[in-house]
């Protein structure tokens, strides 16, 4: 079967021996790990282990997102909020500032207040099973299995989409996903390892990331190639199988990008639940399929003004829809700015804004000089 490999050296060596091995090796060198043993310099380094903070902290960064987009804010806010405690003291504005751009914001919603009931209830410990991890604002399953193995060495069974393919792969699973992963889950679970949990969760998920990969994976450079059965059937490239992809609807709306006399653009902040929750936004309609009438969108503008409609329109696309933005710009003043909800910024000063992706592409497309953060975007 697949959890087992080739004779070497007299035994038969599993699939968790021959990916620790290469992961002690090849191991990616990353700001929230830390290095597996072989890699470690000292005696000081040997079998230490990752902190829970920065695995937990890099863990909610990676829903959704490379590694890539990663680094420079996982670095960024470990350099503001070195531990648990300073992030929960933390006013939940600057969090959600900080975390602009990297989108899914209920995930920094959730972050801040994950660390608040750590800090005030845990004494800024995490708790080191899955249950009691689970038991945390915004850590499901997955999250808590990789906390859980990563941190505190249990044996956890850790299941990303890297390792869904690895897994998928290895064991020649053909079902299509989303169906598959009820086959790939207690595929994984066989896999795992009494010793070094933690290490072979991180081993798999580099394998995906680096060999086994979604197109022309590297097989003959594969430390488990021997016992994997797509290897064997030819077949690895075409796993794992999806279901065809729905279409995604587009809906559509607009802004209002609305100057004061002072050079000072109104912002306002979206309700904490729904979409891009607690962000900052250029005030916006309701985001509905139906076309765009522009007596309609106007009636949602945020003061009576001369509103002019800017040219073109601002695409943008989620996980589950597209969004066209027609985009009107206005300047009103001093007795109309008054009337407007929200919070004057001055123009030069956005680039410092919570502001998400969508938003800055909307500024950008009212006033392409307000700042160097939206050129280019």
């Amino acid at each position: 079967m697949a959890a087992k490999a080739a004779k070497k050296g007299g035994k038969r060596e599993s699939v968790g021996e021959r990916l620790l091995a290469w992961y002690d090796v090849h191991a990616r060198d990353l700001p929230w790990r830390v290095r597996p043993p072989k890699k470690q310099k000292g005696a000081r380094d040997r079998g230490a282990r990752a902190d829970p903070y920065r695995v937990w902290l890099s863990e909610i960064m990676l829903q959704q997102t490379t590694v890539a987009t990663v680094g420079p804010y996982f670095r960024d806010f470990v350099s503001r909020w070195p531990d648990v405690e300073s992030l929960a003291a933390a006013p939940r504005d600057k969090v959600m500032e900080a975390w602009a751009g990297l989108g899914y914001y209920s995930r920094a919603r959730n972050l801040h207040a994950c660390a608040i009931r750590v800090a005030d209830e845990h004494d800024g410990r995490f708790p080191d099973t899955e249950e009691g991890l689970k038991a945390l604002p915004g850590i499901g399953p997955y999250t808590a299995a990789a906390i859980a193995a990563i941190a505190f060495d249990r044996k956890a069974t850790v299941v990303d989409g890297n390792v869904e393919r690895v897994v998928a792969r290895l064991f020649a699973i053909e079902t299509p996903l989303p169906d598959a992963k009820k086959e790939i889950r207690p595929a994984a679970e066989t896999l795992t390892p009494d010793e070094r949990p933690g290490d072979f969760a991180q081993a798999m998920m580099d394998l995906g990331a680096t060999i086994c990969s979604p197109k022309s994976p590297s097989c003959n450079r594969c430390p488990v190639s021997q016992g994997c059965l797509a290897f064997e059937k030819g077949i690895a490239e075409t796993l794992p199988r999806r279901a065809p992809k729905k279409a995604r609807p587009t809906r559509r709306g607009a802004c209002f990008y609305l100057r004061n006399g002072k050079g000072e653009v109104l912002l306002r902040r979206r309700p904490d639940k729904g979409l891009l929750g607690g962000m900052l936004e250029v005030p916006t309609t309701e985001w509905t399929q139906a076309e765009i009438d522009e007596d309609v969108l106007l009636e949602a503008a945020p003061v009576t003004a001369k509103w002019a409609r800017v040219p073109g329109l601002v695409e943008h696309t989620f996980t589950h829809f597209h969004l066209q933005l027609a985009i009107f710009v206005a300047e009103v003043g001093a007795r109309e700015a008054k009337k407007a909800e929200g919070l004057w910024v001055p123009e030069e000063e956005l680039d410092a804004q919570a502001l998400p992706t969508v938003m800055k592409k909307a500024a950008a497309h009212a006033a392409p000089d307000a700042g160097p953060l939206f050129k280019g975007k």
